[in-house]
């Protein structure tokens, strides 16, 4: 499976009072290879977690690796940003949008499905999403 990680996914995966632990532990279970991510989405987990540690640990041992630059994607990132502006979206949300609209086979592993319904990549396309059921 390819992916690409939200928040959600690596606080549910490192916090085992999460609700969606269990999810995200059968999930990275079946991996053959690293979740896609990026610097915004590692901070915000780091946040939550209240342990860049454990996020780095991640990234070490290769359940994530960081694939965006987010200077490269500045301009989409700002339309993005004045697009959704009444969302009030993350940058880290807006990073996953950018990085599904580069790799189009990635799903988006989320529990935030709210936002991530309204979003759309290259403006009409519905982002595909892996979810924890009933998230």
């Amino acid at each position: 499976m390819k992916g690409i990680a939200d928040t959600g996914f690596i606080v549910a995966f490192l916090n085992r009072d999460d609700r969606y632990h269990e999810w995200a532990v059968d999930l990275a279970r079946g991996l053959k290879e690293p979740l896609l991510t990026c610097e915004a989405v590692l901070a915000e987990a780091a946040f939550h977690l209240g342990s860049t540690d454990r996020v780095l640990s991640l990234v070490r041992d290769e359940l994530l690796r960081v694939a965006f630059d987010v200077h490269g994607n500045l301009d989409q990132l700002e339309d993005l940003a004045h697009r959704y502006k009444d969302r009030k979206p993350d940058l880290a949300d807006l990073c996953l949008i950018r990085m599904s609209e580069l790799l189009p086979r990635h799903q988006v592993i989320t529990v935030d499905i709210n936002d991530f319904r309204v979003y759309r990549r290259n403006r009409r396309e519905a982002i595909p999403m892996l979810n924890p059921p009933n998230a």
